[in-house]
């Protein structure tokens, strides 16, 4: 997602500059204005500025901030704060507690920002990377409403959600990407080390070899005699396919292609829809515009075409239209959902419906998950076969020409 450089003025004139991270300027403005300051200029931060490179060499060598991390700070401050305790104080606790040392840099640059006068919705911003729009939106209606416990436990939900969803897709893939690693492995070894020592007995057959035997020993051969360069090759692919991602453009062709996929394809769609309407529903519960929630939530669901499709969806809101026509609009919701969406609008409880289409994603990403081996075992048979089926072909014809030719005589 693309990085905006900004300026804007607070309700006090002061000029307070800094990062974040949107899908577009008008997202960063709506941000802004969710943080009460008066946009005054935006930019797209350049990847190749001196600032950047100078934030790149300091946190290369940082211990990044997982979500864990994270987590457990929302988990603790809620139970803190529940219990009474100051928030200086339960900064002050956390810091000290805090494991990870950059996370315990963040608590301590947090509390001196306190200390300095700002809210703590300010001081967090300072820390784009850590905190999240979404996350600095529901802290700001934390600050408004008093209920700043409430908000970081319903923080901790929503992160314990993401996580849970993450790990559920990821423990789903790892079995056929295991599988389809070890072919690959399996592939080379006999092209480069079987496949070579049955060619010098083939070569003392002296008579003409089948086309399958040929192909596989032309194959070899090539490899044999080239895998320096096909490695090589391979190295620079995923080299350039990494960077191609981590571009802009990149991102989004990768991500509307990968909702293609068969099988995968509609597990993260699925998935990515359903971190979209909790967080949108958690917006909305904890009293932030409905402009600002559909921001906020575009920026969690980890896909920037659907991020795209979410914040088209905002537009057409400010525009006038209903809330219904504007998730027609994107093409990504089923029926059942924009059926469920028309009801909430209908009787004014968009919140709870839009909790309950994130909980209707989950239970189907959870059970398609659960189905997904069954799915992908046939076709990872499938190619099993193929592949012995060709070497069994290419390897055994020979020797059954040879044992003819020698029962003949």
């Amino acid at each position: 997602m693309p990085t905006f450089a900004y300026k804007g003025r607070n309700t006090g004139g002061q000029l307070i500059e800094g990062v974040l991270e949107g899908a577009s300027p008008g997202a960063i403005v709506d941000l802004l204005r969710g943080q009460g300051l008066t946009p005054v200029d935006i930019k797209e931060a350049k990847a190749g500025t001196s600032a950047s490179a100078a934030s790149l060499n300091i946190t290369l060598f940082k211990q990044k901030i997982s979500q864990i991390d994270l987590l457990l700070f929302s988990r603790q401050m809620h139970t803190l704060l529940k219990s009474g305790v100051p928030i200086m104080r339960a900064l002050s606790s956390l810091q000290d507690a805090a494991i990870n040392p950059e996370m315990k840099r963040v608590i301590g640059d947090v509390r001196e920002s306190l200390e300095g006068g700002r809210e703590l919705s300010q001081a967090l911003s300072r820390h784009p990377r850590v905190f999240t729009p979404f996350y600095l939106s529901m802290v700001r209606v934390g600050e408004a409403t008093g209920m700043l416990e409430d908000i970081f436990f319903r923080l901790f939900e929503h992160l314990e959600f993401e996580r849970y969803m993450r790990e559920q897709v990821k423990s789903a893939l790892r079995y056929p990407g295991f599988v389809v690693v070890a072919m690959a492995v399996a592939i080379v070894i006999v092209n480069l080390f079987v496949i070579p020592a049955f060619a010098k007995v083939f070569a003392g057959f002296g008579a003409e070899l089948p086309l399958m035997t040929r192909i596989l020993l032309g194959f070899s051969d090539f490899m044999v005699a080239y895998w320096p360069i096909m490695l090589a090759a391979v190295v620079l692919g995923v080299v350039a396919f990494r960077t191609w991602v981590g571009t802009v453009k990149g991102r989004y062709v990768w991500d509307r292609t990968s909702l293609k996929f068969p099988i995968a394809g509609t597990i993260l769609h699925k998935a990515a829809l359903s971190r979209f309407a909790r967080s949108f529903s958690l917006g909305l519960k904890s009293g932030v515009p409905v402009m600002q929630a559909l921001s906020n939530s575009a920026q969690t669901v980890d896909n920037s075409f659907i991020s795209r499709r979410v914040e088209s969806m905002r537009e057409n809101v400010e525009r006038g239209e209903s809330l219904l026509r504007s998730a027609i609009s994107t093409g990504i919701f089923t029926p059942v959902v924009l059926q469920m969406v028309a009801v909430g609008e209908e009787s004014g409880a968009v919140d709870d419906m839009m909790n309950e289409i994130g909980d209707m994603y989950r239970q189907e990403v959870e059970y398609e998950l659960k189905t997904l081996g069954q799915q992908i075992e046939p076709i990872l048979i499938v190619m099993l076969g193929i592949m012995v089926l060709i070497l069994a072909l290419g390897i055994f014809l020979p020797m059954w020409d040879l044992g003819k030719v020698a029962i003949k005589r």
